[in-house]
């Protein structure tokens, strides 16, 4: 009886303290989302002083600030990112997921090796592919354009390698071959019955994706010379690099506060999938 008392106390405390440590990492992160608000609602002058938990009465002066600015274009410019991220976040995940599929159910010669060697691929730093990629394209005048910097991201070895680790915790190899036997074809099974199996991996991929082209400034500050093609990074990045005395905080926070709003949104949708995806895929079937 005393054993069972002690474990059931233990059981308490344990979950006692992963929700103190769960509420402290989200009031964390709420925290500093409320510090961008209202960093977003201030003056440059109140932002310059003495730093103030209370929001500020400046966040539509900021708004219209950051969206009439001469320099950058933020209309254009969250549409191209937003264009980017969600076109290579859907190819990405998709064939990812098609060459899990492939080198997961299929047998063919050096089978074992294909993922030794996409796994070995991340390790290349994308930096050492740069240099030949933007040569290439200034040669054949592939500059400014948006596909440039999507079909790249189709290959994405560490997406491929969580989508083969999510299919051997899923998916059997008999309900393939039972499909078959009912006269399927091979894109007809990856499409009507392991994509389906497979949404909660690709919804969490599909995030890590997006939030990963939403963010990236690498390739477009090398490919991406026109004002109308730019996207929100390298907007962020041509606001800070103003001059001194045109330099707006609360118009920079503003534009940070813009560029993160998307990232919420796809979050917000997609959340449901992460915790079936992430634990499903975490631990053999």
């Amino acid at each position: 009886m005393d054993d069972n008392k002690k474990a059931a106390a233990k059981l308490i405390l344990t979950r006692f303290m992963a929700y103190v440590f769960v509420f402290f990492f989200c009031a964390l992160c709420i925290f500093f989302f409320y510090l961008l608000f209202i960093s977003a609602s201030k003056t440059n002058f109140q932002l310059q002083g003495k730093f103030s938990f209370l929001p500020g009465s400046n966040f539509i002066t900021n708004f219209k600030n950051a969206i009439d600015d001469t320099m950058i274009n933020i209309p254009v410019g969250m549409m191209n990112s937003f264009i980017v991220a969600s076109i290579s976040a859907i190819l990405t995940t998709y064939f990812s997921a098609l060459t899990a599929y492939a080198t997961y159910v299929y047998d063919f010669k050096l089978k074992k090796y294909v993922t030794t060697f996409i796994i070995a691929v991340m390790m290349i730093p994308p930096q050492v592919s740069a240099a030949g990629f933007v040569q290439l394209a200034f040669k054949y005048n592939l500059t400014n354009k948006l596909w440039m910097l999507i079909v790249p991201s189709i290959a994405a070895p560490a997406v491929y390698f969580y989508m083969k680790q999510y299919l051997e915790a899923t998916l059997q190899i008999e309900m393939v071959e039972a499909a078959r036997i009912d006269g399927s074809s091979e894109f007809a099974i990856f499409n009507r019955i392991v994509l389906p199996i497979m949404k909660p991996a690709v919804a969490v991929q599909m995030i890590f994706s997006f939030v990963a082209s939403w963010n990236n400034f690498f390739m477009p500050g090398l490919l991406l010379t026109k004002a109308e093609k730019k996207t929100v990074p390298i907007m962020i990045s041509q606001l800070r690099s103003a001059d001194f005395a045109k330099f707006d905080l609360g118009k920079m926070y503003m534009l940070i506060l813009l560029a993160i709003l998307p990232v919420m949104v796809v979050y917000l949708f997609l959340s449901k999938f992460i915790i079936k995806g992430v634990t499903s895929g975490s631990v053999k079937g």
